[in-house]
């Protein structure tokens, strides 16, 4: 126990000092199973588990659905689909940050990251919300929370993150995800609507259009028959996530080569950010393995667990308090970073508990996503406000009714898991 408590003081310094959480895992991990076994064992287990971490065959879906949302935002098709959203209903009070909040669903299904879709929401939505005497506040909120909803919207990066680190079905959790993203994004639309109401910071948009709409969503067809057959050829069971993953690049590249939208050098940019993107995402999957096998040696795991088999405490206060401290480690850490570390302790924990592994991963995911709206770390206000030029300060003010809303989502998922289990028990039907 004394050897535990030294490499976690040791693995949050490692942290403070700004060390990239995958490195601070696998340098910590090793320190504590030289400690434990000795050096030469150490680098056996080392080796072995970097093998054994990396070579899983559906590590291949995350490039991949990476290389899909790149080749769609180098294509402009994401921008067409914010177009389009705002033809139908940015002529309505509040329209044009419902149109966004609409678009964010799409982006999320496209793109599969939080902070991506943040980023390209404040280049394309903001300016047109402000063009439409949208207060800054407002848009720069719509844009952060819109944003989050690509932490549960499959194919999210962070679902096959925990599904690959606790050994979950990554196709249940993608469909176990949908209902709770569209809830989410409902919740959105209904604080908008409401502010709308309430203040002067959402006015009309443009006047309705069909013609209009009618054209600008004919360039989104494309995209939605690709989201159809990714999403439908997991669900159908005719593909595993990894290979309708390869769909989505094949079809994006014939989207964008069909639309003439993409260049070489945007091909070859797309290629390279998918590159980088999936090296993180890698070294911290093999990092946490390390971690997650010290963690075995020192049975760390096992005295937690035979805590929870003899405590009286009831389940619904452990679960609270595994929700209270990924709630805390969001403000001051990324998605990653907390599933990769908390995972390990929190995941067997659940299992020990009868909690449904993907019930378990859609309510973990939907914690960590606010997380990304909180202060002091609140990613997603971070990069609103870096994309817009709006005050940090105003961008966390304007997500806290949002914030609510989050939390009431989440109390929602939590009362009444059919709400996430309801379309995978019809799947496995």
């Amino acid at each position: 126990m004394l050897t535990f408590l030294v490499i976690s003081i040791l693995l949050a310094l490692f942290m403070v000092f700004r060390m990239p959480v995958a490195f601070a895992m696998g340098l910590a991990g090793f320190l504590g199973l030289a400690v434990q076994l000795g050096p030469r064992p150490a680098l056996s287990v080392l080796e072995r588990t970097f093998f054994d971490s990396t070579s899983s065959f559906i590590l291949v879906a995350i490039p991949l659905f990476i290389l899909m949302a790149e080749l769609l935002t180098a294509g402009q098709v994401t921008r067409r689909a914010i177009i389009a959203c705002q033809s139908w209903i940015g002529h309505v009070k509040g329209g044009l940050a419902m149109a966004t909040i609409a678009a964010s669903v799409i982006l999320a299904a496209l793109v599969g990251s939080s902070t991506a879709s943040t980023a390209a929401m404040a280049a394309s939505a903001f300016p047109e919300m402000r063009n439409h005497n949208y207060s800054q506040r407002l848009a720069a909120a719509v844009v952060s929370v819109g944003g989050t909803l690509a932490v549960v919207v499959p194919p999210s990066i962070v679902l096959v993150v925990y599904g690959v680190l606790t050994e979950t079905s990554i196709g249940k959790l993608f469909i176990a995800g949908i209902i709770p993203g569209l809830l989410t994004a409902t919740g959105f639309v209904i604080v908008i609507k409401l502010i709308a109401h309430l203040t002067d910071q959402a006015p009309r948009g443009d006047a309705f259009n069909l013609k209009k709409a009618a054209k600008d969503s004919r360039h989104v067809l494309p995209m939605g028959a690709l989201l159809i057959l990714v999403i439908g050829a997991i669900y159908g069971g005719l593909a595993s996530p990894s290979e309708a993953a390869a769909l989505g690049v094949m079809g994006s590249l014939i989207i964008v080569i069909a639309q003439r939208t993409i260049s070489v050098a945007g091909f070859s940019s797309s290629v390279s950010r998918a590159v980088k993107a999936t090296v993180m995402i890698v070294a911290i999957v093999a990092c946490s393995a390390i971690f997650s096998n010290y963690l075995a040696f020192t049975r760390i795991t096992h005295t937690l667990l035979d805590f929870v088999a003899t405590t009286d405490m009831p389940r619904g206060v452990i679960m609270a308090i595994i929700i209270i401290t990924l709630l805390v480690m969001g403000m001051f850490m990324d998605q990653l970073a907390i599933l990769s570390l908390a995972m390990p302790l929190a995941f067997p924990i659940a299992l020990a508990l009868d909690f449904d592994p993907v019930w378990f991963g859609i309510v973990v995911t939907k914690t960590v996503e606010i997380g990304l709206l909180t202060p002091p770390l609140g990613l997603n206000a971070y990069v609103a406000a870096a994309q817009t030029g709006v005050p940090l300060r105003k961008v966390f003010l304007g997500v806290t009714p949002f914030l609510a809303m989050e939390i009431l989502v989440l109390l929602l998922l939590l009362f009444f898991p059919a709400i996430t289990l309801w379309l995978p028990g019809l799947m496995a039907r």
